[in-house]
């Protein structure tokens, strides 16, 4: 799938932190942005690694960064980087959130769980 088709800049995204962990009460050290659903996961250093699995059950490989100052996009298919346009706001997690996060359940060892 190209880019054109696995990217739609109209959808918000899914919350402001990774959808996944905060179901099952986890943590994140850094969020990803499915560019064609908007479903926030986390980085693949995350005790998690949500953004990744979602790519590999949805079918959707695009992702972009959604921490404040980035705004790179990457396609798993391809293992690049990509430019891709503006995407539906906001474009990062609030500024003021823990990172990691959240900070209420992230364990004071949490480097230890790194990838």
């Amino acid at each position: 799938m190209d880019a054109t088709h696995a990217i739609d800049a109209s959808t918000p995204p899914s919350g402001t932190g990774c959808a996944d962990c905060e179901a099952t009460g986890g943590w994140w050290l850094h969020l990803r942005r499915c560019a064609q659903c908007g479903h926030i996961g986390c980085c693949d250093t995350s005790p998690s690694q949500h953004a990744t699995a979602h790519a590999k059950t949805s079918g959707h490989p695009i992702i972009r960064s959604f921490e404040p100052g980035e705004d790179w996009f990457y396609n798993y298919d391809k293992s690049t980087f990509l430019d891709g346009p503006e995407l539906y706001p906001p474009a990062n997690h609030p500024l003021d959130q823990a990172v990691p996060g959240p900070a209420s359940r992230v364990p004071e060892d949490w480097r230890n769980h790194l990838h």
